[in-house]
């Protein structure tokens, strides 16, 4: 009998945040011990359960900033789904081992009583019959969610400031994330609040219905809270303090992402013909789900070309930033994953696709093909809507000798633009504590990854080798593979011994042997509003010269600075000076 893992994800991928329309469903992928999918399947929000009158599966609410979810919609979706699974024919009593991934920052309240509630569930019922009167607050704030700035504010000035959050905990304070949003509704639902037994993640509170308790909380979604410390991988009893009284007993212990929490609840032996034996992996959050599906290693970054642009990077000694986030490492609790996201991707290239080579595709590939590495000297960085990473907006052009200019013949703004978008990309991963080392790798997905003229230059940008990789359900496939590393870590203590039979990815293109010269040639002298950098590393030094120089000239244009310091000096090693305004939805 052939064994299967299963997982389940009500999440959307990182590159689909910020798409126009974003749809949310529930999905679920069942693998085999040969890592074949055997089974598929998902539930929309909006069309399969109208009832909710949701939209993207989410309310709205009339201040345009609180954006919440029906927590019983979720129930009922995967209640949905279970019978769609067994009206396919797909056998539970094979599952051997199940987990999931849920969207980061989401909070499920239950209420008092729930907990005996799960571990009494009548087979006969339905899930969100059963569980109507379970849950304090019936509307589960989400990722989207921004209002909580008042929150954020209260919980850097307990800490000691945004950077000093961002170092205890990964990530300075956003409004979505968890701690600001149970701190909200301490604040505004006192009644409910007191009302509350447990406080779990999205993913805990898929897990929870699983295992008929309540899940732990794991490493790696506990990471995007605020709440967590990241490196003792415990509470900050700063930060709990500073969102509510005895918040540590309501969100229970944290667990490394890879603990198997116990078998199956008989709920589902009972009414679906589970196994006894079928055991519940740790859930996590979307986005480290996703690091799993793309199966990245140490040294690795994964770069999403979609309408946002979404790095991954795999990290040993993290140096967290005012922009991005560090989270624990889903696949190894000594390791760390980083997570940046910028906003101006996809729709910013096809703009300038547009303008400079008349809508084709094609021409604006010769022209990255015609121009030179490094462009000569000439670089753009363009922010059409107000950036997330680096809080930015505007079109920024430099001509060799870092003047800014208004304008850039047709192909170089071609190349200006994937340089400097690829640039970016580089230098925000490399603040957060990324280093390219010979064996690193890139993974491209997203629909620009087809494009391989564009992939040549993120090759040439971070020096090293591109591969493709088909990542479609991402993070739901990523649980299944975390699923089956959780049965057998007992005996297999690698994530990647598991997984090594899934399907290789594509070597696509790799860095010019002459990058270095070229780009050392076309960076010119510089002016006087730019302090001599030297070269911040030996791999490879000009293209680090340049990430610096001009990266940073814009990162002081966006803060109205009159230069761009020498990163070499102690003072700017340290973090750009905070905005005025430093709390951040992204």
């Amino acid at each position: 009998m052939t064994r299967r893992q299963v997982t389940f994800d009500p999440h959307t991928s990182p590159q689909q945040r910020h798409d126009k329309d974003i749809l949310f469903p529930l999905k679920v992928v069942a693998i085999d011990e040969n890592l074949n999918v055997v089974h598929q399947n998902n539930v929309q929000f909006d069309s399969e359960l109208p009832e909710y009158r949701t939209h993207g599966g989410v309310h709205i609410h009339a201040d345009g900033l609180t954006v919440t979810s029906p927590v019983l919609m979720w129930v009922k979706a995967l209640d949905l789904l279970l019978d769609k699974m067994k009206g396919a024919g797909l056998a539970f009593s094979r599952v051997t081992a199940l987990s999931g991934a849920g969207q980061q920052h989401g909070s499920v309240f239950w209420r008092r009583g729930a907990s005996e509630t799960l571990q009494n569930l009548d087979p006969q019922q339905d899930l969100h019959q059963l569980l109507q009167e379970s849950f304090s607050v019936s509307q589960s704030p989400v990722w989207m969610d921004s209002s909580s700035t008042r929150q954020c504010e209260d919980l850097q000035a307990a800490a000691g400031g945004a950077m000093r959050l961002a170092e205890l905990t990964g990530s300075r304070a956003y409004e979505r994330f968890t701690g600001n949003q149970i701190s909200k509704v301490r604040e505004t639902r006192p009644e409910d609040f007191l009302n509350t037994e447990r406080i779990s993640l999205v993913s805990s509170f898929a897990a929870s219905l699983f295992l008929g308790g309540y899940a732990s909380i794991d490493f790696s979604d506990g990471s995007g809270m605020n709440l967590l410390d990241i490196r003792s991988r415990d509470w900050s009893e700063i930060c709990l303090d500073a969102a509510a009284p005895q918040l540590g007993r309501l969100l229970g212990a944290p667990v490394p992402s890879t603990s198997v929490l116990g078998p199956v609840s008989s709920y589902f032996v009972q009414r679906y013909g589970f196994s006894e034996s079928c055991r519940v992996v740790a859930f996590t959050g979307d986005n480290p789900a996703s690091l799993a599906g793309m199966r990245l290693q140490p040294g690795d970054v994964a770069v999403s070309l979609g309408t946002s642009d979404t790095v991954f990077l795999w990290i040993q000694q993290p140096s967290p930033a005012l922009e991005g986030h560090v989270f624990c490492n889903p696949l190894d609790w000594r390791a760390f994953m980083a997570l940046l996201c910028f906003k101006n991707g996809s729709l910013t290239r096809e703009r300038i696709r547009d303008e400079s080579t008349g809508g084709s595709w094609e021409l604006f590939s010769l022209a990255l093909r015609d121009t030179p590495l490094g462009n000569n000297g000439h670089m753009g960085f363009y922010f059409d809507s107000m950036e997330i990473t680096p809080p930015a907006v505007g079109v920024h052009l430099f001509d060799p000798d870092d003047n800014k200019v208004s304008s850039l013949s047709p192909q170089v703004e071609v190349r200006a633009l994937v340089e400097g978008q690829f640039l970016s990309r580089r230098l925000h991963a490399e603040r957060l504590g990324y280093s390219i080392t010979p064996g690193t790798r890139v993974l491209a997905t997203g629909g620009a990854s087809s494009n391989k003229d564009i992939l040549q230059v993120l090759s040439d940008v971070f020096n090293a080798p591109v591969y493709t990789l088909d990542v479609s359900n991402s993070a739901c496939l990523g649980s299944a593979y975390r699923a089956l590393h959780g049965m057998m870590s007992q005996s297999v203590t690698s994530f990647f011994d598991v997984v090594k039979k899934a399907p290789e990815a594509q070597l696509v293109a790799t860095p010019h042997p002459s990058a270095q010269q070229h780009i050392e040639t076309s960076s010119g002298p510089r002016s006087s509003c730019v302090v001599q950098v030297h070269q911040m590393s030996p791999d490879p030094p000009q293209m680090s010269q340049m990430i610096d120089i001009r990266a940073q000239t814009v990162w002081c244009t966006a803060r109205c600075c009159s230069a761009s310091p020498d990163w070499r000096r102690e003072s700017c090693r340290r973090p750009a000076p905070e905005p005025q305004h430093p709390i951040g939805y992204a």
